[in-house]
């Protein structure tokens, strides 16, 4: 008998699991695919960590989560800076002098305001009642038709008039030349891919891959006290109350006989005519690879609703999903057996250190 049955060996599922096996409880990790790692799964391809479910770029502003993480991987010094290429036209992100300079032909911080500003007042909407509307009042008309209003709807699959206006509290605008995307203190991502992260959280830990709960709830559920579970809320819950909406992303991978395809990590394609969201080099995550005569492997992102069999990705976080959710977590908080964690036992967009507080949290509320 084991005090924890952890289903999913994300990054949930194991810092719960090592801070219980440091306390010493007995633990067993499953995950219903043939890895560990979730969607930080990391995997060699010609000598290239390739991240399989999408680019992961660790950032925190929590020192606790940072020193925490550094126990378990070190951490390179990398810095996401993408660009957005509209239609053949290259700006960097977030939105920032250089993208001011190539937009308008400002040079001072002082003709960039000037030129926001202008923009703004001209199309301003008291009370935005669409993320269109709000966005123009962050930005104005010429960023947000360039970089965001065909990202966002390819992203979200529905036109930006018919996307809620809280998605877009604020909109990054640096009067500078800086073009780090995160305004956190510290960022990188781990020397030997995210998968070996996780490998050492589960260090000692018994780990069974292929297992799927929901397919064998009754003789998991009796093989341990108590359970953490990390799948889909509304799964658990057999769908009684209907489905939950997510977005989920497909991915085209390819090795390329070239040692430098973009040269850059990140290159974000704004316009709608181009189908993908985006394309990872996975390469320029690390340092000094891209030497003459080596391959390189890069990932075309498309963006698509969610259909059963699919992986959900990205909580649609509106008003009718969030009335739903509510009542699945009250019937999750009815299960004295059942701890739901992570984004999608908690229906939740989260970056991956406020899992890791997340996690923290409930193994210190659990074990203590």
């Amino acid at each position: 008998m084991y005090d924890y049955l952890i289903v999913g060996a994300g990054l949930f599922g194991a810092v719960f699991a090592r801070e219980a096996a440091n306390a010493g409880k007995s633990c067993l990790v499953i995950d219903k695919r043939s890895h560990i790692a979730g969607n930080i799964y990391t995997e060699d391809v010609a000598g290239i960590p390739v991240h399989r479910y999408g680019a992961h770029i660790f950032h925190t502003n929590n020192k606790t989560v940072w020193d925490y993480v550094n126990r378990y991987a070190e951490f390179n010094r990398y810095t996401n800076s993408p660009v957005a290429n509209y239609k053949g036209e290259l700006y960097n992100l977030p939105f920032n002098m250089n993208t001011f300079n190539k937009m308008w032909g400002v040079i001072t911080p002082a003709e960039a305001e000037a030129k926001i500003s202008e923009q703004r007042a001209a199309h301003y909407t008291a009370e935005p009642k669409n993320l269109e509307e709000q966005a123009i009042n962050l930005v104005g008309v010429d960023i947000y038709e360039k970089l965001i209003k065909g990202y966002t709807e390819k992203q979200w699959g529905r036109p930006c008039t018919e996307l809620p206006a809280f998605i877009i509290q604020r909109l990054p605008v640096r009067l500078t030349f800086d073009n780090n995307y995160f305004n956190a203190l510290y960022q990188g991502i781990p020397t030997k891919g995210y998968t070996a992260l996780v490998a050492a959280l589960l260090d000692g830990i018994e780990v069974r891959t292929d297992t799927d709960y929901l397919a064998d709830k009754a003789a998991l559920d009796a093989l341990a006290q108590k359970v953490i579970y990390t799948g889909p809320i509304d799964a658990y819950f057999d769908y009684k109350l209907g489905a939950l909406q997510y977005r989920s992303v497909r991915f085209e991978t390819e090795t390329l006989d070239c040692p430098n395809y973009q040269g850059n990590a990140v290159i974000n394609y704004t316009d709608a005519e181009t189908p993908y969201t985006r394309i990872i080099e996975h390469k320029h995550f690390v340092f000094g690879s891209t030497e003459p005569g080596t391959q390189t492997v890069i990932s075309r992102e498309y963006s698509a609703e969610w259909q059963p069999g699919d992986e959900p990705y990205y909580p649609v976080n509106d008003a009718a999903n969030g009335a739903l959710y509510a009542r699945y977590k009250a019937l999750a908080d009815a299960e004295s057996r059942v701890v739901f964690g992570g984004r999608l036992g908690e229906y939740k967009y989260y970056d991956m250190d406020k899992v890791i507080e997340s996690a923290l949290a409930c193994a210190e509320k659990e074990l203590h």
